[in-house]
């Protein structure tokens, strides 16, 4: 970025996504009045060059990625979106040009998602590009949904489809070859999630806990049933799945493990009483989102059914850094 500087980069690039609150990025920081009657919800994860995203990923894909990974957090707390804080530290090789695609995606995805940027900082780094956002919500007063709220008895849902990143990530690395079509979709899916945020805005009203889907779905329904103190019985076959990966499960069955455990999938998870159901169909219907009922609480254990009722066993049950 010969011949510009960090301030000159804010100015040019980034004040342009700043709302009211962030005072143009022309102080140290910036103010969010909270709606009232509600609580703030705030969550932040960060991405690294070469771990979340490959080097080679659209700079655009990347900044919707940051964005979105985060707004699932906050759907999952049955949250609406309002603002961000982002820092990111520029690896080797992120130039001008680069950086101004990013921007774009942020723009892009602060229109569809109704946010505004208040602040953060950027700065060089020897290493990798690692990108952090926190992301600001808010819900009714008290109505923040937990991942401590399972009941026994509950019945357990997810949204969108499972599995469309993991394998995404194995056809952008040449470990996964599939029909053209299949590939171009599950490779969009791990560079972009979709998180059913408009959905997340009703869970509150029916959801008993949440936690959205990013380590993989059996990792995550152990941290809601550790939470919980809990456990869980679901169905392999009641897993949804879309076209692409059904296809790909179709010629190699083994693929099963890391559809389960793979990660990225940035859906939400859910338990809610049985008598909830119809509730649930209205908020799908509503908002346009794919909900499905994959199983229920149990006192104890976390348990896989395969087609023939068996009980399946995992290696690793998800994602960890450490």
């Amino acid at each position: 970025m010969t011949g510009v500087g960090e301030f000159e980069l804010i100015e040019q690039l980034f004040a342009n996504l700043a709302g009211p609150g962030g005072f143009s990025l022309k102080d140290d920081a910036a103010i969010l009045s909270p709606t009232p009657g509600h609580d703030l919800v705030l969550t932040k994860d960060a991405i690294a060059e070469g771990r979340h995203y490959l080097t080679s990923d659209p700079p655009g894909d990347v900044a919707r990625k940051l964005i979105r990974v985060n707004l699932s957090d906050l759907a999952a707390k049955g949250a609406r979106p309002r603002a961000y804080l982002l820092s990111c530290a520029w690896g080797r090789g992120i130039d001008y040009v680069w950086i101004e695609a990013f921007c774009a995606g942020l723009k892009a995805d602060q229109e569809l998602y109704g946010i505004e940027l208040l602040g953060g900082d950027t700065i060089r780094v020897e290493g990798p590009s690692v990108l952090s956002l926190t992301a600001i919500g808010d819900v009714s007063e008290g109505q923040m949904v937990r991942r401590s709220g399972a009941k026994i008895g509950d019945d357990v849902y997810v949204t969108g489809g499972i599995g469309e990143a993991a394998l995404g990530l194995r056809v952008a690395t040449g470990k996964l070859s599939l029909p053209q079509s299949d590939a171009d979709a599950l490779l969009q899916r791990y560079r972009v999630p979709v998180p059913p945020v408009s959905f997340g805005r009703a869970l509150s009203s029916f959801a008993n806990a949440s936690i959205d889907i990013s380590d993989g779905l059996l990792a995550d329904l152990g941290h809601l049933c550790e939470a919980s103190g809990v456990g869980v019985e679901i169905r392999r076959e009641s897993v949804p799945v879309s076209q692409a990966v059904a296809s790909a499960l179709q010629h190699d069955d083994t693929l099963w493990t890391l559809v389960l455990t793979g990660g990225d999938d940035y859906q939400i998870l859910f338990t809610a009483d049985a008598e909830r159901a119809r509730d649930i169909e209205a908020a799908a219907l509503r908002t346009a989102t794919q909900v499905t009922r994959i199983g229920r609480i149990v006192p104890t254990g976390i348990s896989v059914l395969d087609a023939d009722g068996q009980p399946m066993s995992f290696a690793a049950k998800g994602f960890q850094h450490f």
